[in-house]
């Protein structure tokens, strides 16, 4: 069996930002809209946006994995947008989303995520339905998405699984545990974080279902950064890789724009998976990074 190619991007925080109305920056957008005017918009590029998928797409991935933050502020004007470009991505049938915290930034449009982009996170046995979480088999992959997208006061910026999602998911896993697949969990949150602020308030609930029935990998995004952190599973070690955001310049201790290419197959009883960095560069252009080898 041919090796399978997944690619993984995150946060493209799609510039620019549409016009926003008076009435449309009340409370905890208003923060977020000056953070853009003052300073976020310098470093939200959309040509190194586009750059950067179009070196993905030249590499010819079998699909795409996109962990949230695909909007800034949540304004209803800018869900068109994300959508036009989530298309040019790829198709829902090859590309699967997830959302993060600034998709549903406040609570008068936390669910039009859902509602614009419910064919890119839908389970292949949901039928119409949009839940989470979701599984979707993609060749010998079985990509298990969540959600942690949840509004937050102003200055925080933290997720939440919640009981049902997590009890949902302990089925989900106990199930794929008994089955030959390399499963691959979605979320937009990192597992642990330092910054009381950013972190996924549940992630010890979380952590304790890896740890009881395993994953062979973890995708997530909102740090902004290159990270790679390991977590007890039932008999080996679980990669948790996050990436830049997808849109970014570099600035202060953040990179600029990058996303994991891994190459998946069999060997043996087991997977051998390999993760290749692609990037913005100190010079113009999306070049390799480096290359590590995960299991």
């Amino acid at each position: 069996m041919a090796a399978f190619r997944l690619a993984h991007l995150s946060d493209p925080h799609l510039p620019p930002l549409p016009a926003a109305r008076l009435r449309d920056l009340a409370g905890k957008r208003a923060f977020g809209y000056l953070n853009w005017t003052r300073n976020r918009h310098k470093y939200h590029r959309r040509d190194v946006l586009d750059a950067l998928v179009s070196d993905m797409q030249a590499q010819q991935p079998d699909h795409v994995a996109v962990t949230g933050d695909l909007v800034n502020l949540a304004l209803d004007a800018e869900f068109n947008p994300a959508r036009q470009w989530l298309e040019g991505v790829g198709s829902p049938a090859d590309v699967t989303v997830v959302p993060g915290n600034h998709d549903a930034y406040v609570r008068a449009t936390r669910h039009r995520f859902v509602s614009h982009f419910g064919d890119y996170l839908r389970g292949d046995a949901d039928g119409a339905a949009t839940h989470f979480p979701f599984v979707r088999r993609r060749g010998p992959l079985a990509l298990i998405g969540v959600s942690s997208a949840v509004p937050t006061p102003p200055l925080m910026a933290t997720g939440w699984l919640g009981h049902p999602q997590l009890d949902a998911l302990d089925a989900i896993l106990a199930q794929l545990s008994r089955e030959n697949a390399f499963r691959v969990l979605l979320v937009h949150h990192p597992l642990h974080s330092d910054g009381r602020a950013k972190r996924l308030t549940d992630s010890h609930q979380l952590l304790a279902l890896l740890r009881r029935h395993g994953v062979e990998l973890v995708l997530h995004g909102h740090d902004h950064i290159h990270s790679t952190m390991w977590f007890d599973g039932p008999e080996r070690k679980i990669p948790a890789i996050g990436v830049p955001s997808a849109s970014a310049l570099a600035r202060k201790h953040y990179p600029a724009a990058a996303y994991n290419l891994f190459t998946i197959e069999r060997d043996g009883n087991g997977w051998r998976c390999e993760q290749t960095v692609r990037g913005l560069g100190d010079h113009a252009g999306i070049r390799e990074l480096k290359q590590v080898r995960l299991s």
